[in-house]
């Protein structure tokens, strides 16, 4: 029985979501910055780990480095789970 990376627990079929090569539990399959669940395949990742897409991905790995979304888009909306973590960059 697989373990899931997330919280090393036995994942069983019913409950599983396979992304990044592994099985997880889906409430496990979280973003490493800001916790937000994903789905499978809808994600970035970096060294092994899943991310969002926008914000946490880009703002922490992508061209430009760190505020590469506030740069490239003044003024854009965010939703209220990122918006803590772009302001905290500042």
């Amino acid at each position: 029985m697989p373990k899931c990376p997330n919280c090393q627990k036995e994942v069983y079929f019913a409950e599983k979501v396979t992304s990044l090569g592994k099985d997880w539990h889906r409430p496990c399959l979280k973003c490493e910055k800001c916790k937000k669940t994903l789905s499978a395949g809808g994600h970035a990742e970096h060294e092994g780990k899943p991310y969002c897409n926008k914000p946490c991905y880009a703002a922490l790995f992508g061209p430009g480095g760190k505020n590469v979304l506030l740069k490239s888009f003044p003024g854009s909306s965010v939703c209220e789970s990122h918006t803590s973590i772009l302001m905290s960059k500042l």
